[in-house]
């Protein structure tokens, strides 16, 4: 499957999220897309989501830019998950592009959630 994973800059996003995406079996099974995995520069998530078979939003901070993806995401049917820090308080509105609202406490709970949903769409 093409995952598109996408999050607010607000917080270390290399460490916290793209290194145990990248450490986990994901990638063995997907092809996953962390847009500033390797450039700070604006990454084309607008083409690549009305192709992408799912996305993965990591919704613990506010991100206008990420409230766009999502939309974009939603206007094309791609499945969203959305994924939290437990604890953080998230916007309601989120719960209109997507019923897949998750907390995890830890990075394996956030694997988990993310094999589950993808399991879930087969």
């Amino acid at each position: 499957m093409k995952i598109y994973v996408g999050h607010s800059s607000g917080f270390d996003f290399k460490t916290e999220l793209y290194l145990p995406i990248r450490n986990s079996d994901l990638n063995k099974h997907h092809e996953i897309v962390l847009p500033h995995e390797n450039s700070e520069e604006p990454f084309d998530s607008k083409t690549y989501l009305r192709s992408a078979d799912a996305m993965i939003a990591e919704v613990s901070f506010p991100s206008t830019g990420l409230g766009i993806e999502l939309g974009w995401a939603d206007m094309n049917n791609v499945p969203i998950l959305l994924v939290y820090r437990e604890g953080m308080k998230i916007s309601r509105s989120l719960t209109v592009v997507s019923e897949h609202l998750v907390s995890y406490r830890d990075t394996d709970q956030l694997i988990t959630a993310i094999d589950s949903f993808l399991h879930s769409l087969n």
